[in-house]
């Protein structure tokens, strides 16, 4: 097994906390794992993107290309990476932010209103645990359950009190994946 995916969005909607509960869930699954964030030059509300590379084998560059997935929250940081994902890849849309691009056929296009679902089940911030739980329900890159666990290791102590809303915002996620025609 060896997956690439890139999470994107603007700083404040939970990218980095994404990436690093993949890296922490494959850690616990005994894989080995790169997170590579990046950062806009912006002090504050810049844009924010990682790399997550999940493998059964030894990793050898930190550096993706071309991920087989891509998860956008937002519409700046959808148009830029989309062309980037291969051919036949995941492209995970926030509708409550971006619109679908119509120009990779290439690829399967999954439209979720995350943060419109994460505001309906109390907070708005947790649309990155939205597209997480879909992203882990379709590809299974780790399971639901080690995403879960990683909480804790993830989050500071001071936000522990976040998690039941994450594992639901997750979940919630997980089960509008499974509901989907995805043939």
């Amino acid at each position: 097994m060896h997956h690439e995916v890139r999470i994107a969005g603007m700083g404040g909607q939970g990218i980095m906390l994404a990436g690093q509960l993949l890296a922490y869930a494959t850690v616990i699954e005994d894989r080995n794992v790169v997170w590579f964030p990046a950062y806009g030059p912006e002090t504050r509300g810049g844009t924010a993107d990682c790399t997550v590379i999940m493998s059964t084998e030894e990793i050898g560059s930190p550096v993706s290309s071309s991920p087989h997935t891509l998860i956008a929250m937002n519409q700046l940081l959808l148009d830029k990476f989309a062309p980037e994902v291969r051919r036949e890849g995941l492209i995970l849309v926030n509708t409550s932010l971006a619109k679908a691009p119509d120009y990779r056929k290439d690829c399967r296009i999954v439209e979720i209103p995350a943060t419109d679902i994460a505001a309906e089940l109390g907070n708005a911030k947790a649309a990155n645990m939205v597209l997480l739980g879909a992203y882990v329900q379709m590809v299974k890159p780790v399971s639901l359950d080690s995403i879960e666990k990683s909480m804790k290791e993830a989050l500071p102590k001071r936000n522990h009190s976040f998690i039941p809303l994450n594992v639901a915002a997750l979940m919630k996620g997980a089960e509008i994946a499974a509901g989907m025609d995805l043939g």
